[in-house]
């Protein structure tokens, strides 16, 4: 699998294109198959085998790399080819959740397969540089024997034995960018169009940049008690969050926006800091109800 890796992509979404052509650009002998024939026809005449059946696909290479919509799509795929799977290296970086991961990863260890969960870290366009990365769980005798094939995809990081975490660390780093782009997004709103593009390129990356930069330090740090509380007085949050709402009112920015702000209200006011927020937080979240 290391010296003439040959490998299957099921799947030719945006990213199992992206996956595909970095294989054919590694020079792996690349077999693929999607249940659109035709969305296979540019990575066959750059080398790829087009695999007439879900079956023929398996059976064309010890490796095999599944990315489709969701894990409906993966056990359609999979179940009526139950026999095709022993002796391979399932690798299934279908985006879901740690317990069909952990589902998926048992089924496909009973018909004899070793079974790796991924989660990609990265946009297609990304895919083969050394800026995206993907996270790897389950077998891990089958990832350090696959691991030259899967480095030209991305950056491989494994996460453990356990097949469900690399969906629940796939879950929790969207979590956290998903966060971002809605305060990023509340930013620009506050700002307002004429201005937004100049304010995010010269204020609000840096910015963000900066404060990713101390986030990990800071609450490690504070959780043991290195950081003295003047640094940032939740009575200071709470004054800034309550002036976030109401400023938003005043410019007339949408309510739907503020829904990231309700984690660290809720945290100060838990921390009994921040008791004026009490309503405001009542009120966003009867708003984004109704």
């Amino acid at each position: 699998m290391t010296d003439e890796p040959s490998v299957t992509i099921i799947g030719l979404g945006s990213m199992g294109q992206a996956l595909a052509n970095a294989c054919l650009a590694a020079g792996h002998r690349t077999t693929v198959w999607n249940r659109t024939p035709a969305k296979a026809d540019a990575l066959v005449a750059r080398g790829a085998t087009r695999a007439a059946t879900v079956s023929d696909a398996l059976w064309a290479s010890d490796l095999v790399i599944l990315c489709v919509l969701d894990y409906d799509a993966v056990d359609e795929l999979l179940a009526p080819n139950a026999d095709m799977l022993k002796g391979r290296v399932l690798v299934n970086l279908t985006n879901g959740r740690p317990e069909q991961a952990r589902r998926t990863g048992a089924w496909v260890t009973a018909q004899g397969a070793e079974y790796l969960d991924g989660g990609i870290m990265a946009i297609p366009s990304m895919i083969g540089k050394p800026e995206g990365f993907i996270l790897y769980s389950g077998s891990s005798a089958a990832f350090d024997r696959c691991r030259a094939a899967l480095e030209v995809l991305a950056v491989p990081t494994f996460v453990g034995e356990d097949a469900g975490l690399a969906a629940l660390n796939d879950l929790a780093l969207l979590s956290g960018m998903y966060g971002i782009f809605a305060g990023a997004r509340h930013a620009t709103a506050l700002i307002g169009p004429e201005r937004a593009a100049e304010f995010t390129t010269s204020l609000l990356i840096p910015w963000l940049q900066a404060m990713a930069n101390v986030l990990a330090p800071s609450s490690a740090e504070r959780e043991a008690g290195d950081i003295p509380s003047e640094e940032s007085p939740l009575d200071m949050q709470a004054t800034a969050l309550a002036n976030i709402v109401q400023g938003s009112r005043s410019e007339g920015v949408g309510i739907d926006l503020l829904t990231h702000l309700l984690t660290p209200m809720r945290d100060i006011i838990a921390a009994g800091e921040g008791d004026a927020l009490s309503d405001l937080v009542g009120l966003i979240e009867k708003e984004i109800r109704s």
